[in-house]
């Protein structure tokens, strides 16, 4: 049985963090740090094809959530508070329905339960470029990226997952052919007629477009429980953009 990959720091009411696509748990690690001061136990958590966990060619929420789970009976883990941004928001949504006696509290980051259209075409195009054997340091890599991507904070995350794989040969971490055929998988929705009724946050970004005003109907039904607040002067990456808000409206909700 393969256990995802993480890193636990500190002692303390458990935090599992579960980070977006093409994200890994190390995105997580400024936050975590100050989880750690404020008494919690914190999983960095890597999904199945990303990071440093295991690669295979099967990705849906149904498989993510049976992950996390093997993970939590692993460390004996009971009584957890579970955050989740984007990706890892819809993860932490479905964990929820399934296994809500675990939780103790819920946090989304940036995300409904609604289903999203595929719109990571020119994300993976761009990454799909990218030749390792032409492409051969990071500077060349993030040049390719940038016929596609524009966005310089955007091609930086990237980057982070760009590790060298043998002495001379760079790599993505996460398995770029799996994400790539399964990307209308990501978009899925929290599937009707299921519902968490324990405490649970959702932290949308003041600039970012993925939580409407009609979501809120949609995240009351499946979360009666549920409070629905901004992050000032953010978008979809919430937690880089406006850490200080995001840390403060988090903490107090766990606390």
């Amino acid at each position: 049985m393969e256990i995802l990959h993480s890193k636990i720091l500190g002692e303390g009411k458990p935090l599992l963090i579960l980070h977006g696509y093409f994200g890994m748990g190390d995105n997580w690690k400024t936050h975590a740090n100050k989880f750690v001061t404020d008494g919690f136990q914190v999983h960095l958590i890597d999904q199945r094809n990303h990071g440093r966990s295991f690669h295979s060619e099967e990705f849906s929420y149904e498989l993510l959530v049976d992950d996390l789970k093997k993970y939590i009976d692993h460390y004996g883990l009971t009584d957890l508070c579970l955050l989740g941004h984007s990706m890892g928001g819809k993860v932490a949504m479905l964990f929820a329905v399934r296994y809500p006696s675990f939780l103790n509290k819920l946090i989304v980051a940036d995300i409904s339960p609604k289903m999203y259209p595929p719109h990571h075409h020119d994300i993976l195009k761009a990454l799909n470029a990218v030749d390792f054997s032409i492409h051969t340091t990071r500077k060349l890599i993030e040049a390719k990226l940038s016929d596609l991507i524009p966005e310089l904070g955007v091609r930086q995350f990237l980057l982070k997952s760009v590790y060298r794989k043998e002495k001379d040969v760079l790599d993505f971490r996460f398995n770029l052919s799996s994400l790539t055929n399964n990307t209308e998988e990501v978009g899925r929705a929290l599937p009707a007629d299921t519902s968490f009724l324990g405490d649970t946050l959702f932290l949308s970004g003041e600039k970012s477009g993925y939580i409407t005003l009609e979501d809120e109907v949609l995240i009351k039904k499946h979360f009666p429980k549920a409070s629905i607040a901004k992050v000032a002067n953010a978008g979809h990456w919430l937690h880089a953009e406006n850490p200080k808000d995001f840390y403060q409206k988090t903490v107090m909700f766990i606390q």
